[in-house]
């Protein structure tokens, strides 16, 4: 490939040359203009031809000074989101699992919401582990929730005794590979009056003393209900999980937990990614935050067969994690800590803005977009970025 990179770079150096085109690529078009040129089979005027198109394409897409931007990624990720709006309100299934698609989940991204409606995480392992089935499903056993409901095979209420009885199922116990003195351990910690025998638990009600028949059945399906949820497995934060095969094994999870996740053996650190962006910052950094609210912002307007410019994109996640933090679009965010006190006035609660302003003695030095608008000023784009100074003499 090196050869190729070495012949791209050639042709380009020959183009500027005899025809002074100017061409200044960064290194990732020329490793795609290689990977073209092997893939397709170019000849040498074919690639010069591609090189010309590409340049003419690059010079399109630079930004004029002055341009707004800001405005443009606006316009550019909302519109799409009105064609989203008639049709997304819903959830769809990915496999068994509800994930949050369409205008929702585009919301919860620039809300920057740190509770989302449906957290996943797809997991991804490494080369020794990633065609392991066995290990796939003994690990995806470990980090699902299992309950005692999930591993009997009959439960009863004996009123006469006022107690809970539960068969434990061995053979459910094997297919989830858990370990039976880590579920006795975890039922005996729960409840302390608790009696197993092999495969038999009995739990009686703390209550049974008292007078009140209809307070003793109560509490006694209360406890049914309280051994049948009993988490005997998994991880803090994840559900349920499915196990999925293509050219690889993958799990599926319904909740996140991506420190935890992370610090388990066979795990590729670098796939292995959750949608719960503050979640992403916490563990891997703000940068990573940044890149997880670019590729969760485009996967969703593409998976509604929307296309925005990346670029767009882009802009919204530098502003949304510029200062360190992942922060909101809104008023509790960026729109809400403008500097400007007109700018903040202009988008939510206006007269709350104003009068803490006028409290404190605020100065608005008028450096925006909006505040210039609303006294009637040139905005500081465009035409009103320039400024003429006119200096006089006297003669």
């Amino acid at each position: 490939m090196d050869d190729i990179e070495a012949k791209v770079i050639e042709t380009i150096t020959q183009l500027n040359d005899e025809e002074n085109l100017d061409i200044d690529f960064p290194e990732s078009y020329i490793e795609d203009l290689s990977k073209a040129y092997v893939k397709n089979d170019l000849t040498d005027d074919e690639l010069t031809q591609l090189i010309r198109k590409l340049k003419m394409a690059y010079d399109r897409a630079h930004v004029e000074a002055g341009e707004a931007v800001g405005t443009v990624a606006a316009q550019s990720v909302g519109e799409p989101g009105t064609q989203m709006t008639m049709r997304t309100f819903h959830y769809a299934g990915v496999t068994e699992l509800n994930v949050t698609l369409g205008l929702p989940r585009l919301i919860e991204i620039v809300d920057a919401r740190k509770e989302i409606a449906t957290p996943t995480m797809d997991i991804y392992f490494d080369e020794e582990r990633r065609d392991d089935e066995e290990f796939v499903r003994t690990l995806a056993n470990q980090i699902g929730k299992s309950t005692v409901n999930d591993i009997i095979s009959d439960f009863n209420l004996n009123y006469g005794t006022m107690e809970v009885e539960a068969v434990l199922d061995s053979k459910k116990i094997e297919e989830k590979r858990l370990d039976r003195e880590e579920i006795n351990a975890a039922i005996e910690k729960a409840f302390k009056k608790a009696d197993i025998k092999g495969d038999r638990i009995i739990v009686p009600s703390s209550k049974s003393d008292k007078s009140d028949s209809k307070f003793e059945i109560r509490e006694l399906r209360l406890l049914a209900d309280k051994v049948r949820d009993l988490q005997i497995s998994g991880i803090k934060g994840i559900g349920k999980v499915i196990i999925r095969r293509d050219e690889e094994w993958i799990i599926h999870t319904e909740g996140s937990n991506l420190k935890e996740i992370l610090d388990m053996d066979g795990i590729d650190h670098v796939r292995t990614t959750t949608n719960n962006i503050h979640e992403i910052g916490e563990v891997l950094g703000i940068e990573a935050a940044r890149q997880s609210i670019i590729n969760e912002a485009q996967n969703t307007l593409s998976e509604q067969g929307l296309s925005v410019d990346v670029r767009h994109i882009m802009l919204v996640a530098d502003i949304m994690t510029s200062e360190g933090t992942v922060k909101s679009i809104g008023r509790h965010g960026i729109s809400g800590e403008k500097s400007s006190v007109l700018a903040r006035a202009a988008f939510e609660e206006t007269g709350k803005h104003l009068l803490n302003a006028s409290i404190r003695g605020e100065v608005d030095d008028l450096t925006g977009i909006i505040e210039n608008i609303i006294i009637g000023q040139p905005i500081p784009l465009g035409t009103g970025s320039v400024g003429v100074k006119m200096d006089y003499k006297n003669e």
